[in-house]
């Protein structure tokens, strides 16, 4: 008994566009169907298409996802700097052991999406970004290795840069907003009387800036207290 034919056509849909069988006859291969056709079958193919304004439009991106046999497509509309998206969410919380993640490219999901243990992932501008075959996950392992030891060296570069400026007498973070001249100055005008809103006016600094100096320091308050 085979199985149902519209089943058996959406193996071979499958098939083809996920693994380029291009040459394969539905008509044939329906007669001997295996475990790896059910797994096919079973599986869930689900895409994800997303712009970053909203004068951009989804369309093309779905017409490549629905090409790609993509049998649900989440798509939405927000930059990728935001990491809420509520649409990806949905996705990922869907996604199971065996299913499959098509983006039309590389740069519409987050890296650590791109991880999500269990699930396949195929980008259709990226040939070499598919881990439903070994050569694709042979491929992301190794450039994963070598953007983590980049991350690595950037790290200790940018501690002993940091080392060697400290070395040098430079300071680091924001530079203060009065000269000790001027704090002298308006510490001075403080105890005068003078209005803080005046002394900051003059100063061309917050008015919080005037306060921190009239505030009594926690140091000076500890020493007066031994």
């Amino acid at each position: 008994m085979l199985v149902q034919t519209s089943r058996g056509f959406e193996v071979i849909r499958k098939l083809k566009v996920l693994n380029n069988f291009a040459g394969l006859d539905p008509t044939m291969e329906l007669l001997c169907i295996g475990p790896f056709q059910k797994w096919m079958l079973a599986m869930a193919v689900y895409g994800y298409a997303r712009v970053s304004t909203r004068d951009q439009t989804l369309a093309s991106q779905e017409a490549q996802l629905r090409a790609a046999a993509c049998t649900k497509i989440y798509a939405e509309k927000v930059s990728g700097a935001w990491s809420d998206r509520p649409q990806l969410a949905n996705l990922l919380k869907r996604l199971d052991q065996g299913d499959v993640l098509i983006v039309t490219r590389l740069d519409r999901l987050a890296r650590s999406t791109r991880d999500k243990a269990g699930a396949g992932f195929k980008s259709l501008g990226d040939a070499w970004a598919d881990t439903t075959t070994p050569h694709g996950r042979l491929m992301l392992t190794v450039l994963g290795g070598l953007a983590e030891f980049e991350r690595e060296l950037i790290i200790v570069r940018t501690g002993e840069g940091r080392t060697r400026a400290k070395a040098r007498g430079v300071k680091f973070g924001r530079p203060a907003a009065l000269t000790p001249h001027q704090r002298r100055e308006a510490m001075q005008r403080l105890a005068n009387g003078e209005a803080q809103a005046d002394v900051a006016r003059s100063f061309n600094v917050s008015q919080a800036t005037i306060s921190r100096l009239a505030a009594p320091s926690p140091f000076a308050a500890s020493v007066v207290a031994a």
